[in-house]
């Protein structure tokens, strides 16, 4: 069976692994400095005619630092790794 080899022709999406590494690492950065955030929600209670009272709930979404910590170690492994390959 004969193959023909194509030069110069890149299949890929245009996305590196070296930059998906770089995301990884910036992303890990920002979840150590930043370690969760809050957003409010409102809900109705009642609702009469005219009269509508409603309340505001918040909510917290929070994240151990330890976890940006492992998206920069995985970071920094895609990028040694990609110049490996």
């Amino acid at each position: 069976m004969y193959t023909r080899k194509l030069k110069n022709v890149n299949y890929s999406t245009g996305m590196s692994m070296k930059n998906i590494g770089i995301g990884f690492v910036i992303l890990g950065i920002l979840m150590m400095v930043y370690t969760g955030f809050d957003f409010i929600t409102k809900e109705k209670v009642v609702d009469i005619g005219p009269i509508e009272v409603n309340k505001e709930k918040n909510h917290e979404t929070k994240w151990s630092p330890v976890v940006g910590l492992l998206m920069i170690v995985g970071g920094v492994a895609i990028v040694v790794l990609d110049k490996k390959i």
